[in-house]
Formats: structure tokens, sequence, C-alpha cells
């Protein structure tokens, strides 16, 4: 049985597609609370719980008087610095390569509890004969999410295998991009800025497809970074990077 949607989710869910589809720009103004009543046929109390979580979320901006508008962020790399290891590589001087390994769309019966709870996506009864061959993918109505898997490489050796998994309707295009050219962290900033994330980093034993991308023996120990990232108040992507334990390490300073 599919899990009803209350009225102000779905009422959220049709603003934030809105401004992710440019209809509503930052610094612009958004309907009226009496106009998005008497569109999803609800009160405008149920209205003003969708616009006041949308406001606690950063995402609007509610002027006494005036309206609700759309706020202005200015999300850019300084406020979310979101390193990828083609750059670190490149700053120190090592031959950087990555290869495509797979990249696949994701429709919403295909969904794992881990992927439905990072992207708050309800179960839902989803059917398609969506084909993939030869790593060939193509937009498909059912589509929730897009996978890429990408092992990246030092100087000819595999340093980190990366399994990302993005919003298929925030960011169409992606998953038609060639990423042994594009790095996929560089693309999602361009293409739709980010406002906060949050990573773990776990020493984890590899599995056997983990063992083999990175070309070490099955059980070795390897740092695994998992990040998800957000994109007006919603997670725009979720990653897990794995390194080779013996070959990379993580450092800053303080």
């Amino acid at each position: 049985m599919t899990k009803t949607i209350p009225a102000y989710q779905r009422i959220k869910q049709a603003i934030l597609d809105n401004i992710h589809a440019g209809k509503w720009q930052a610094g612009k103004a958004i309907s009226t609370e009496m106009a998005l009543a008497a569109e999803f046929g609800v009160s405008r109390m149920t209205v003003n719980r969708a616009l006041k979580e949308l406001s606690a979320e950063r995402v609007l901006e509610r002027r006494q008087g005036s309206g609700t508008f759309v706020a202005q962020q200015q999300f850019n790399h300084t406020f979310v610095e979101v390193r990828n290891i083609a750059q670190d590589l490149k700053s120190a001087n090592r031959d950087y390569q990555a290869k495509v390994m797979s990249k696949r769309v994701i429709t919403a019966d295909m969904l794992d509890d881990e992927l439905r709870r990072k992207f708050a996506i309800e179960a839902t009864d989803a059917s398609t004969d969506l084909k993939n061959t030869d790593n060939t993918v193509s937009n498909h109505k059912a589509s929730v999410l897009y996978e890429v898997k990408i092992v990246h490489f030092a100087d000819g050796q595999p340093i980190q295998f990366e399994e990302r998994w993005v919003d298929a309707k925030k960011v169409p295009k992606f998953i038609e991009q060639d990423f042994s050219v594009v790095n996929t962290s560089d693309y999602l900033i361009a293409k739709s800025p980010l406002e906060r994330g949050s990573y773990t980093i776990r020493a984890l034993a590899a599995p056997d497809e983990i063992a083999t991308a990175l070309q070490i023996a099955p059980q070795s120990p390897t740092l695994v970074l998992c990040r998800q990232t957000y994109s007006a108040g919603q997670v725009l992507t979720f990653v897990k990077m794995w390194h080779a334990g013996d070959r990379y390490q993580f450092s800053g300073e303080l």
C-alpha cells in the first residue's frame, strides 16, 4: 500500500520543484498563500506550515506585508568547500585520470532503504521497462536518481572508488556527462550550488567489487568517506568514496 503524502509536504515539494526549474528565482516572490491554498485545495493553515518549514530551512524568506520570496542565498565554493580528489592530486603534481565503470538510472522500485532515507523518498509502486546496455542510459519519466561509479587513478594506480547518487529531477543532464573528463563535484556545484553538507569517515573492509576496482585483496582495509550535500533545503547528492587504506590519507590544518 502506498503511503499518502501529507498535503503540506506536497506543497513544499511543488515549491522546491518550481525553484529548481527556474520558475521562481532567487529574490523573486512566489504565489500568495491564498493562491497556493486554492491551487492545492487546502486551507491557508496547511500552506502556512509548508512556507514556515521552507523558511526555517532558508529556502524562502517571508517579509511582513510584502509576501514570500525565494531566499537570496549566495552559495559558492567559499560557503561550502567541496574538495575532490582531482584537485588534490593535481595540486600534488601527480598524474590524474578517471575511468567511468558504470552509470545508470535508478527508478523508484529499485531504491534500497539507505537511498530512500537519504533522499527522503516515499515508497511508491513504479513500473518501468527501462533497459541499460553497454552503460548507456536515457531519461525516463520514472527516473528518481542517477548513479555513477568511477575509479580515480594517481600515477596509473587506482586510489579512489566513487559511488555517487544524484537527484535526477534537480540535475537532469547529469547522467549525460563524460565523467572521465568532467569532475562530478565540479559539475554539480556549477549546475546547482550547494548550501550545506555533512560527512562521515569510516574504516571498512573492502567488499569484492571495491577490492577489484582498487586492485587490492578482498577485505583489505579502506577509508570510506560518505558525504551528502544539500541545495534549496534538499539532498542533491549522496556519495561514497572508497580509498585504499595504504595509499591515501586525509589531512588538513586546524
